[in-house]
């Protein structure tokens, strides 16, 4: 990271960019190399191809190819990539981009008689091209597949054939099937949440007035990638939405510019901004900048949730403080999986044992020592209200924030359910404390990190936090939760930027950055800038065509 400050790219005058050795660059089909057609936007490549003359004998041996090389490039075309060049990198790639890449690597096979499961195929993509990723999933379907979709998208549920609805709550409150049929037949059945914001019994409802803002950041002249020279205002204070299709510029505008620009401001450590002229507005109103993606929060698998909110610590003093850890002589450190002392000295407080497979993926068994418990016999014996140390890491965070406010010990007990109250606040109260952040998704991941925020409350600098996606793998009951912790973000005096395509989310935005019109060379201008109410009037917006939806 620091010396990421000193530097930089430059085009490679040997091979002029291409990548690959002047011998290679000599191979010319129609008149180009492969450096040049790699270039070529995949739109254009069709074209190309399509024209591309060859002699008889050339025709015999290339006619396999080609055939191959136009039926993916068509499955990129139909997913709404036609506009990428093949030399792009994938690390400049937005997540819907490369969510589709991946896609058209089963899509272009164009096989029958076989299942496909996708898993959120929708995550990354506008709504606009969500209908686009429709009509293949029905494409496939009509050449006699069986296309399974794990989606929490509206669109994508109202399109389906037959929809299983699984429930009632999340994780272990769940694991039943509570209603299946078509999405009319799920509206219709009184059990199902999902049936019931289907049918619009149930809603996300947006704020009735938004926030007005006074202070704002600007990026100005930004030109990186596809962006045109544009100049943005980031209002502060307030829910900001920047929308757009998928590849419109948003990520490039948001995590490539604003966010590494903000931080060499305020750090001096910052990998290098995009292209851009400069930062003004009251950049000075900024005390710290905070990217919360979906990364895990945490690299041991001793790390969980609790851990990571800083509310273990309360837990372990709780415990250390019962008359058998007195007698005992056990300290806090003793109830910690961390370090020597309570946890198991067999499997180190991880649970469980790993066996080193030389020729096979390495297995992990129970611990025989703990029982997956992490901790002695001794320390597991010490009790609060009937539970060890190891039943309140088992216990969900919901279960957990009812039983410390039931058993309130000396106040200890209710500010330990105040530690955990924010991750039940982000939609994570089926979450058990003790479950390993490895296990979590990323969307939850990105929700624990936002938890740790809501818990800080105003002891912190004014911050401006920038979330990707954070709809990402949640359902329309959590996109309330989620909404909440962004206005109590906002009420303690911190700025919310998400990077969505969420029309509910969009819609319960204070201001809206809508990018476009298209994505690609086609898009990196700004649409629109202002109120969710004013981009339904504006006629070029994709975005403003499905917010009526």
């Amino acid at each position: 990271m620091l010396l990421s400050r000193y530097r930089g790219k430059t085009r490679c005058h040997e091979c002029n960019g291409y990548r690959l050795r002047k011998e290679a660059l000599y191979v010319q089909v129609g008149g180009k190399h492969i450096g040049e057609l790699c270039e070529m936007p995949v739109r254009d490549l069709i074209g190309f191809f399509a024209k591309l003359k060859l002699n008889e004998y050339h025709t015999k041996i290339a006619t396999r190819v080609l055939h191959e090389i136009q039926n993916r490039l068509s499955t990129l075309m139909d997913v709404g990539l036609g506009y990428l060049t093949l030399s792009r990198l994938a690390n400049s790639l937005s997540g819907g981009e490369s969510q589709r890449i991946q896609l058209t690597r089963s899509l272009g096979s164009n096989l029958t008689n076989s299942l496909y499961i996708l898993d959120e195929p929708s995550i990354g993509l506008h709504a606009r091209d969500t209908e686009r990723l429709i009509t293949v999933l029905k494409q496939l379907r009509d050449l006699g597949n069986t296309v399974i979709v794990v989606e929490h998208d509206e669109m994508m549920m109202r399109e389906a054939d037959h929809i299983i609805d699984m429930g009632p709550l999340a994780s272990h409150l769940g694991g039943e099937i509570i209603a299946e049929g078509t999405a009319t037949s799920l509206m219709k059945q009184s059990q199902s949440l999902t049936g019931k914001y289907l049918s619009g019994k149930l809603k996300v409802i947006p704020p009735k007035t938004v926030r007005k803002w006074h202070h704002a950041i600007t990026v100005e002249g930004a030109r990186q990638h596809n962006l045109k020279n544009i100049t943005v205002e980031f209002p502060l204070q307030v829910l900001c939405a920047v929308s757009g299709v998928s590849g419109s510029g948003k990520t490039t505008l948001v995590k490539g510019i604003l966010y590494p620009a903000m931080m060499k401001l305020i750090t001096g450590i910052s990998e290098r901004p995009g292209l851009h002229r400069g930062l003004s507005g009251s950049v000075d109103m900024i005390a710290q900048v905070e990217l919360v993606d979906q990364n895990p929060i945490g690299k041991s698998s001793r790390s969980n949730p609790v851990t990571y909110i800083k509310a273990y610590d309360e837990i372990r003093d709780l415990y250390a403080s019962q008359p058998l850890s007195a007698m005992r002589g056990f300290m806090p450190k003793h109830f910690s999986f961390n370090v020597d002392g309570g946890r198991c000295d067999t499997c180190k407080g991880e649970g469980q044992q790993l066996v080193e497979m030389q020729f096979l993926a390495d297995v992990h068994l129970v611990c025989e020592s703990c029982g997956g418990k992490r901790f002695k016999d001794e320390v597991l014996e010490v009790q609060f209200h009937g539970k060890n140390i190891h039943d309140i890491l088992e216990m969900g965070v919901d279960e957990a924030i009812e039983f410390f406010n039931r058993y309130d010990s000396g106040k200890q007990g209710s500010e330990i359910a105040k530690r955990l109250k924010p991750l039940s606040d982000v939609g994570l109260g089926y979450v058990k404390l003790g479950q390993s952040s490895d296990t979590l998704s990323g969307g939850e991941a990105q929700r624990v990190k936002l938890a740790s925020f809501l818990g800080k409350g105003r002891n912190t600098g004014r911050i401006l936090f920038i979330f990707d996606e954070p709809t990402t793998g949640l359902h329309f009951h959590d996109i309330s939760k989620l909404l909440a912790s962004f206005n109590a973000l906002i009420d303690q005096g911190h700025s919310v930027v998400v990077i969505e395509h969420n029309t509910d989310v969009i819609r319960s935005a204070d201001w809206v950055i809508d990018m476009g019109p298209e994505a690609g060379d086609a898009g990196g201008k700004v649409v629109y800038q202002g109120t969710p109410a004013g981009l339904l009037k504006c006629a070029q917006s994709q975005t403003a065509k499905f917010l009526n939806g």
